[in-house]
């Protein structure tokens, strides 16, 4: 069974109606980045900090997986899929894919402001004053702007034993997840599916699908031979 691997970003869940920052202005919901997504805020403001993610987990739990996730889901069928993602929301694994590495953290989980050998699971509200059995704050289980991505040393060997890799919804600009698209093997298909494509450098054998997620992963799908209308693929 061939290895596909499907790098994602915001774009895959906007279409759940979840918000991205390239459609905002740079604004999360309203809130500039710098005062609820960094370490800085963090300490300057943790109340605003805790406010803001409670906000996010009611509007991940009352989301739903849209065609994109369950597409992706079904290439298992034909595929040894592993979903590598941006996004903090669960909406990849509600839709059915079992071997999803989130890089930049989940909502639903909490983690010792100090330690990462502290998470727990969170569905409710993250208060004020809760610890960690280090005795430290649990913060939200977020990679934030100007913090280090420690999942990107398990996601690289991933990328670099594919057979087929995709990029779905991501504009490429946030590093170092951007940077994955270099270590997948040079001579492997490799598919990239935005609305609005990005700019790639010395990437050989790329297909540029410029379409939303949802569609663009079921023209995935009819390439890459795994098709839900019974056409046959290319691969």
């Amino acid at each position: 069974m061939k290895k596909l691997v499907v790098l994602t970003g915001a774009g895959v869940s906007a279409e759940s109606g979840l918000k991205t920052f390239r459609d905002s202005d740079g604004l999360w919901e309203g809130y500039n980045i710098e005062d609820v997504a960094t370490p800085r805020a963090w300490r300057k403001d943790p109340q605003l900090v805790l406010d803001f993610y409670n906000l996010r987990r009611k509007n991940v739990a009352d989301a739903k997986p849209n065609a994109a996730h369950i597409g992706l889901a079904e290439l298992q069928e034909e595929f040894d899929v592993h979903i590598i993602t941006q996004n903090i929301d669960d909406l990849h694994e509600r839709a059915g894919s079992t071997k999803v590495l989130h890089l930049h953290g989940e909502i639903f989980k909490m983690r010792s402001e100090k330690s990462f050998a502290f998470i727990k699971e969170i569905r409710g509200d993250m208060m004020m004053g809760d610890c960690a059995e280090d005795g430290c704050l649990y913060r939200p289980h977020i990679v934030w702007f100007e913090e280090p991505v420690p999942m990107i040393e398990e996601a690289i060997p991933i990328v670099n034993s594919a057979d087929i890799f995709a990029v779905v919804g991501t504009s490429l600009v946030v590093y170092p997840a951007a940077g994955l698209i270099n270590y997948a093997p040079y001579e492997i298909p490799k598919f990239i599916i935005d609305k609005r494509i990005p700019y790639t450098s010395s990437v050989y054998n790329i297909t540029e699908i410029e379409k939303p997620a949802t569609e663009g992963v079921q023209i995935l799908r009819t390439m890459i031979g795994s098709p839900p209308n019974g056409q046959a693929g290319m691969i």
